[in-house]
């Protein structure tokens, strides 16, 4: 708090707060492609997005039977980092996987 005027004998006072704002998040989705194997989606949905063995099945089967899958909510660096992760291990792997991220 920082003194702003006085008034006789009292100090009056203006308090300052300062608010912080969460960071805008961004949803990664991962799309089918009908070539990739649902073996590496787990694979990836384990390894990039740290999802347990029965969630990272949950997460691939959205993606085979729904098109897609939301893997996770993140920061744009952080989402940003995860899509180029994956897209760069099913480079690798000789996979089409394709992740993408929008706002939330």
């Amino acid at each position: 708090m920082t003194p702003t005027r006085r008034q006789g004998d009292t100090e009056l006072l203006d308090e300052t707060r300062q608010r912080t704002e969460s960071p805008k998040l961004y949803k990664v989705i991962l799309h089918n492609d009908h070539y990739t194997t649902m073996e590496f989606v787990v694979h990836v949905l384990e390894s990039v997005f740290h999802k347990t063995p029965a969630e990272a099945y949950r997460i691939m089967m959205l993606v085979h039977v729904e098109g897609q899958g939301l893997c996770g909510l993140y920061p744009h660096d952080i989402a940003e980092t995860k899509v180029d992760t994956v897209h760069e291990l099913a480079r690798e792997a000789g996979h089409p996987l394709h992740a993408s991220m929008e706002e939330e």
